[in-house]
């Protein structure tokens, strides 16, 4: 293993070119560039600083191995996929540790972050707090860069001289500069010189598989970017996996971002950690997921050869939860793991899938009872066994089996009660209590809001006295004005601009029984004694609601055991 050096404005210069010793580009196995603009600000501010950058890890190679270019100008809707470059067999370097610090490099030197081009601030070099950023660097709109704001690269890549550049950045000032401040361009222009162009800062190690093709074998390339990148933060599970699986599988990455787009087109939020676990439950490795399985023969052979129904199993629950389940978004799915059993009995009993019943119940008790909660892998194993045995879907043994698990599948009354505004559960609650409600979030931008019957800022309000300190304190505390008594679906409109906002019930319920009719009061379950819709009331409005919730739910709720006397 050779060590390298290069100063950075060589490097982000052999980026994508493959006139330079065959390039610098990246690997599939690769995750994408996540740096937020903080981050890379921060990095410049360091390399000004002279703080050391980490070595990087380069595999040179002739391989025909899948790899895409560096992204200059950068955006959250870019797709990965098109950056890939044709395979070929000639010479290239493909970085395995380092993605992140180098496209920073790239974008901030050759590029842009959301249209926004990297400025430094030249008059900047002080410590400031919170952070302790010393040289001042952000992302700027063109029309937005003004002294002492200047475009970073354009002080990188450039002939001229530096006197040159001096007298263009004081014109620039359209004022006199203080001598302190014409140090500071001189001095941060002999800074710039010395570590962007001058000083070797970038150090990487190189796997060489040309000159030792017997040593660095792609199966051992990939081993140490597992290595590489297992030791801290930069990887989770999913991209470990992700790259075993990748590695022997040309298509894997195209065919994953394809998969996860059709499944989050409506407003959820799956990951290739449910892909892959679920992919490993259907071809016969259990739900545990871990690094192992991807390396047994004929597991990522397995996942290749039945991608399409594995996709297409996924997809079709997916759908039908959608189409004929209460969940219609992804606060609603508190656990994705509850669809895994039902992904393998499409997957496997195409038939049974088709003729299931009670599917509903099964979501809504599990979901509501946090069966799938915490680690679910014994839960999931069992199920598959129990599918496996029946071939069908029988909703009373699928209890029976989760019971057999130590898992719940009731909701005691006191939890029940928590179910308040910003609880996990709420959406899911409410995505069953109203089952009229129909919207595409995704496509509409029509997600129902939970809203406060009585508004948080007039119970806020309420003040009583504080017997022991004699002081004033609010009489309504955030648990309680939080309550699932208190809270309400509302539909976008009705909670924008124009709409309920912090207008009291005693305003709002007649406004809309106006609009709509009586049957308002009975799709929120609101008492109609109008005397309780008043501030005042709060308290006996609450009892009177929780009765009528109570009602509702009570096939869903297990009444507390009252204490003996």
């Amino acid at each position: 293993m050779k060590n390298q050096k290069q100063t950075i404005r060589k490097i982000v210069s052999v980026l994508n070119n493959a006139d330079e010793d065959g390039g610098f580009w990246l690997p599939n196995i690769q995750r994408p560039f996540v740096w937020s603009e903080d981050q890379i600000c921060k990095l410049f501010d360091s390399i000004m600083r002279e703080y050391p950058i980490s070595t990087l890890l380069i595999w040179k190679t002739t391989s025909t191995i899948r790899h895409r270019k560096f992204i200059d100008n950068w955006n959250s809707s870019l797709r990965l996929s098109d950056f890939y470059v044709p395979e070929d067999s000639k010479k290239k370097c493909l970085v395995l540790d380092g993605q992140q610090r180098l496209q920073s490099l790239y974008i901030g030197l050759c590029g842009s972050f959301e249209g926004k081009e990297l400025c430094f601030d030249v008059l900047s070099g002080d410590l400031s707090a919170p952070d302790e950023i010393k040289y001042k660097f952000k992302f700027c709109y063109a029309a937005e860069i003004m002294f002492p704001w200047v475009k970073f690269k354009d002080l990188i890549f450039t002939t001229k001289k530096k006197r040159e550049m001096l007298d263009n950045l004081k014109t620039s000032a359209g004022r006199p500069l203080s001598e302190k401040e014409q140090n500071k361009l001189d001095d941060h222009l002999d800074i710039i010189d010395r570590t962007f162009k001058m000083d070797e800062a970038v150090t990487y190690q190189e796997l060489d598989s040309i000159d030792n093709p017997a040593l660095y074998k792609e199966d051992d390339v990939v081993e140490v970017f597992i290595r590489a990148n297992s030791g801290g933060t930069k990887l989770g599970k999913s991209d470990l996996l992700f790259s075993l699986l990748s590695s022997s599988w040309e298509e894997a990455d195209k065919k994953m971002e394809v998969l996860l787009d059709s499944l989050n087109t409506h407003g959820f939020e799956f990951d290739r950690d449910f892909v892959l676990k679920t992919c490993l439950v259907l071809i016969g490795q259990g739900a545990k997921y871990e690094v192992e399985k991807f390396r047994k023969e004929g597991v990522r052979e397995s996942i290749e050869a039945k991608w399409n129904e594995i996709a297409g199993a996924i997809q079709a629950v997916l759908d039908f939860v959608r189409e004929k389940t209460f969940i219609q978004c992804d606060k609603a799915l508190p656990s994705y793991n509850v669809l895994v059993p039902l992904v393998y009995l499409r997957y496997q009993y195409e038939d049974s899938w088709k003729k299931a019943k009670d599917v509903d119940t099964y979501l809504l008790r599990c979901l509501l009872g946090g069966a799938f909660s915490g680690v679910p892998d014994n839960i999931i194993d069992a199920l598959v066994k129990k599918l496996t045995e029946t071939k069908t879907f029988d909703v009373n043994e699928i209890f029976s089996v989760i019971r057999t698990q130590n898992r719940s599948l009731e909701v005691p009354e006191e939890r029940f009660w928590q179910m308040g505004y910003g609880s996990s559960t709420i959406h899911l609650l409410f995505n069953v209590w109203y089952r009229s409600f129909n919207y595409t979030p995704a496509y509409l931008n029509n997600m129902p809001q939970i809203d406060h019957v009585f508004p948080q800022s007039i119970l806020k309000d309420i003040k009583v006295l504080n017997p022991e300190t004699n002081r004033m304190i609010m009489k309504y505390d955030a648990s309680r004005r939080n309550q699932l008594a208190n809270c309400m679906l509302l539909s976008r409109e009705e909670n924008g601009a124009g709409g309920k906002s912090d207008m009291p019930p005693e305003e709002w319920f007649p406004k809309r029984i106006a609009e709509e009719g009586p049957d308002y009061l009975k799709k929120h379950l609101i008492p109609p004694d109008e005397a309780l819709w008043k501030i005042d009331r709060f308290e006996d409005f609450i009892v009177a609601r929780r009765k009528l919730i109570q009602e509702r739910f009570k096939s869903l709720i297990v009444p507390a055991v009252k204490a003996k006397i």
